[in-house]
């Protein structure tokens, strides 16, 4: 068998030439088809709504909590990690 790629003589049943990797058959299975990804607006939405939950979590552990009890802090944090994760992968879909 000669390879339609190169011109290799190869052997009858192999796969693939050794010299150029082509196969030596059509593929009996198709690739997945890859989806377009989606706008990021429900992103966007998960962004905006965490912004408010922070700024609204914010203000009521200062009403209701004593200063310097509470999770104030350890809230804060988590919140802004999300934020900052929820705009790099907004970032990353461009």
């Amino acid at each position: 068998m000669v390879c339609r790629n190169c011109g290799t003589e190869i052997a009858d049943k192999a796969i693939i030439c050794y010299r150029c990797g082509t196969a030596t058959t059509d593929p009996v299975r198709k690739p997945a088809a890859v989806r377009q990804r989606t706008s990021p607006l429900a992103s966007l939405v998960a962004l905006i709504l965490l912004i408010l939950l922070g700024l609204y979590l914010g203000t009521a552990g200062q009403s209701v909590l004593p200063p310097g009890r509470g999770y104030g802090l350890g809230i804060g944090l988590a919140i802004g990690a999300i934020i900052v994760f929820l705009i790099v992968r907004i970032v990353r879909r461009r």
